[in-house]
């Protein structure tokens, strides 16, 4: 198991960590496998999108905070709902395939830690796994 560990700086930030796992991939020597990325945060989410223009993750952020205000009516009482709520429907975890030593990606997408309670440290966790 492999971890990476990410500060954030700002309460809703996209950081993009697909060269750590990428790097991850390479020094485990896997040709043929999965590689699982798990986020152990309630407030944080997991994301594959768009690395070219980082318009598109701005894009993402502003509908997230159209669909779950941050000052919406909430029961739970830390001032974070909004986060909880946003971590879910993103969700914990991916699964990608290793193939020929290689993290199989399409042209343009990159892997994203999503913070939505920041600034914080936070870890990923990946298990690599060989056929």
């Amino acid at each position: 198991m492999k971890i990476i560990e990410i500060e954030t700086r700002r309460r809703v930030e996209f950081i993009e960590i697909t060269a750590s796992v990428k790097k991850a991939v390479k020094e485990s020597k896997i040709k043929e496998g999965i590689c699982v990325i798990f986020s152990p945060h309630t407030t944080a989410g997991l994301l594959i999108n768009e690395n070219a223009d980082p318009s598109v993750r701005k894009d993402i952020i502003s509908q997230l905070e159209k669909l779950v205000p941050r000052d919406g009516r909430y029961s739970h009482l830390e001032g974070n709902a909004d986060a909880h709520i946003k971590s879910s429907l993103l969700g914990n975890s991916l699964n990608l395939i290793i193939h020929e030593g290689e993290l199989i990606l399409g042209t343009w997408q990159g892997i994203y830690f999503c913070e939505f309670d920041g600034p914080r440290k936070r870890k990923v966790y990946l298990k690599l796994i060989s056929d």
